[in-house]
C-alpha cells in the first residue's frame, strides 16, 4: 500500500478490525519511512451485477445510486448515515445473493421501499411518492390511510398478551 503522505511503498498493518457487519475488514497502517498513519478498507470482490431497466438496458448495479435515493427521501429527518449504510449493505448482500448476473430495477426500489419502511416512515412516503409515480392525490392518500391501519394493527399486536 501506497503512503498517501510520502509514497512509500512498504507499511506495517498496526490493527485489523471487522467493520460493516462483517463484509469489510478495517486496517490501520503506519508507513516504515515517514510513521505516518492512515485507514484502509478491505473487502471481498463480487462479480459485477448488472441492473435491468424499464427500458431493457443494462447498467452495474451502484451501491452509491441507491444510498443516493435513500439519502434524499430521508432529507430532514432523524436518520444517521450510519443507519443508512447498513440498510444499503444488506440490500445490496440479499441482490447479491438472490441473482447471479442482472436483477430487475423494479426489486431493488421494492427493497429500498422495505428498508425504509422500518427506518422513518416519513422517508419511506417521500421515496414512494417519487418510485410509484401516483397519478392522482387519492392514490397517495390511500398509501397513507393503509400505512395507519398497519401502525394500528402493530401496535395493537404489541399490546395483547402471548399465549
Amino acid at each position: 500500500m501506497r503512503c498517501i503522505q510520502c509514497g512509500f511503498m512498504d507499511d506495517k498493518v498496526i490493527d485489523s478490525r471487522m467493520s460493516r457487519e462483517g463484509t469489510c475488514i478495517r486496517r490501520r497502517r503506519e508507513c516504515l519511512r515517514c510513521g505516518y498513519r492512515y485507514t484502509t478498507y478491505e473487502q471481498m470482490e463480487r462479480t459485477e451485477l448488472r441492473v435491468l431497466k424499464r427500458d431493457n438496458m443494462t447498467e452495474a448495479l451502484n451501491r452509491e445510486k441507491i444510498l443516493k435515493g435513500m439519502i434524499k427521501a430521508c432529507e430532514k429527518r432523524p436518520v444517521g448515515m450510519d443507519q443508512l449504510d447498513v440498510a444499503v449493505d444488506e440490500i445490496v448482500a440479499e441482490l447479491h445473493r438472490d441473482h447471479q448476473r442482472e436483477v430487475p430495477s423494479y426489486l431493488i426500489g421494492m427493497k429500498v421501499m422495505e428498508k425504509l419502511q422500518g427506518i422513518d416512515p416519513v422517508a419511506y412516503i417521500r421515496y414512494v411518492s417519487v418510485y410509484r409515480q401516483f397519478r392522482t392525490v387519492e392514490e397517495f392518500i390511500e398509501l397513507v390511510r393503509r400505512m395507519e391501519v398497519k401502525a394500528a394493527n402493530d401496535a395493537l399486536q404489541r399490546k395483547l398478551p402471548l399465549g
